[in-house]
């Protein structure tokens, strides 16, 4: 009757049905969820479940193309994978070699070089333990986004829980500057590769995004 007519009232209960028909269906959802909680016998499965469906996550699935592999074509994710990783992995040390053995006359190691120039320390640099309030700032000023690292906890879900957390997290970042140091598990990141133009089979084609977990990110935002 809406689309079919010029009346205004129908548009007026039309906009009213809308509202009330979005209430009750944000209050039945509610409702259905509350329930799968209270009967699963595995709460914290259940919840992130909960959470997949909602945030509508899903396992992508990444074509992977042939690539060459030591002069032979290969097909085999496996294989693939670890290519990708020993190539990646490598670079860093290989950027090192050519420039930095190759310029230095005395072939010395990096940490050598470092000793040898700057053997003064400054004491000018003070950190101070950070806040709650600290933290929630840099919560907040994240943007809401789906994409996450092997914790599979994205900025979106962090925000919405962020008032749970602060005073855990304050006490652990605080601890980290305490005793200096920084857990293993916040050093890993998921490393996904990103074809940029050329030949499609060769690695050098490719550059990596890494993928941090939520709670390094708050780290190295709060001392930088």
């Amino acid at each position: 009757m809406y689309r079919n007519s010029n009346d205004p009232s129908h548009k007026e209960y039309y906009k009213k049905y809308c509202q009330v028909l979005s209430t009750v269906i944000k209050l039945a959802t509610k409702h259905y969820y509350n329930k799968l909680l209270l009967e699963s016998n595995n709460k914290p499965k259940t919840t992130w479940n909960i959470v997949k469906t909602i945030t509508n996550s899903k396992n992508t699935i990444y074509n992977i193309p042939p690539m060459n592999i030591n002069n032979k074509i290969s097909s085999n994710p496996l294989v693939t994978a670890n290519a990708f990783n020993t190539y990646f992995s490598s670079a860093a040390e290989n950027l090192l070699i050519n420039n930095f053995y190759g310029k230095n006359t005395n072939n010395n190691d990096p940490v050598t070089y470092l000793w040898q120039n700057f053997s003064q320390f400054s004491s000018s640099i003070k950190l101070n333990n950070t806040t709650t309030y600290e933290i929630g700032k840099i919560i907040h000023s994240w943007k809401c986004r789906d994409s996450y690292g092997y914790d599979k906890i994205s900025s979106r879900i962090f925000k919405i829980r962020a008032p749970y957390v602060l005073s855990t997290l304050t006490y652990i970042f605080n601890k980290i500057l305490l005793t200096g140091i920084f857990p293993e598990r916040l050093k890993f990141s998921e490393e996904k590769p990103l074809f940029k133009k050329g030949d499609i089979t060769d690695f050098s084609n490719y550059k990596t995004i890494s993928l941090l977990t939520s709670f390094s990110k708050i780290i190295e935002k709060n001392y930088i």
